[in-house]
């Protein structure tokens, strides 16, 4: 019996425990990195309105060779969505759910595999001097007891390097893009 009553405590602290970490674990989650791109912000909104362009600078397409993508709806509208599966990259979609022409593009983002879970994220430009400074975040709720394990594991930490390397290749492909439009010489009729 006596044993039973120690157990009973036991256990009663590990939730205590969990209840308490549950209320002091941040609930909120926010990953965001900027780059500045020195090309039209016309030329880098295009890459980042269409979702068949994310192909083209997205490091999960880079890093998985076997994920496929599919665009449904009108590309560029709000309710396109994009829609992924792969080896790496898991199972998922996003769906466009704002857009300011030239400034911003919102969407929701939605994991199937490896383990569910639901975002938001936006990618916003903004004029610096002539060149484009392009800020491309996420962001979400986890909810109890999920957001225990935010104390273990930064969000930012997993997420972040992935945006930084995202980025680059897009600053890559707009500033040759730009590059190639300066060099083009131009005709009247």
């Amino acid at each position: 019996m006596k044993i039973l009553k120690i157990i009973g405590i036991i256990i009663l602290i590990l939730i205590a425990i969990i209840v308490v970490l549950g209320i002091v674990a941040p609930k909120n989650y926010h990953v965001e990195r900027s780059i500045v791109i020195e090309a039209p912000k016309e030329l880098v909104f295009n890459y980042v309105k269409y979702w068949r362009n994310w192909q083209t600078w997205s490091y999960w397409a880079e890093m998985d060779s076997t994920m496929q993508v599919t665009v449904e709806g009108v590309d560029g509208a709000v309710n396109a969505k994009y829609k992924w599966v792969g080896d790496k990259a898991g199972t998922g979609e996003m769906i466009t759910t704002g857009i300011k022409e030239n400034e911003e593009v919102v969407y929701h983002l939605h994991f199937i595999k490896p383990w569910e879970s639901e975002s938001d994220g936006y990618v916003r430009l903004a004029d610096v001097n002539g060149k484009t400074e392009t800020t491309w975040a996420f962001y979400g709720k986890n909810s109890f007891p999920w957001n225990i394990m935010s104390l273990f594991m930064s969000m930012d930490k997993m997420v972040g390097k992935d945006f930084e390397q995202g980025l680059h290749l897009l600053k890559e492909i707009c500033e040759k893009d730009a590059a190639t439009m300066e060099a083009e010489p131009v005709t009247e009729e």
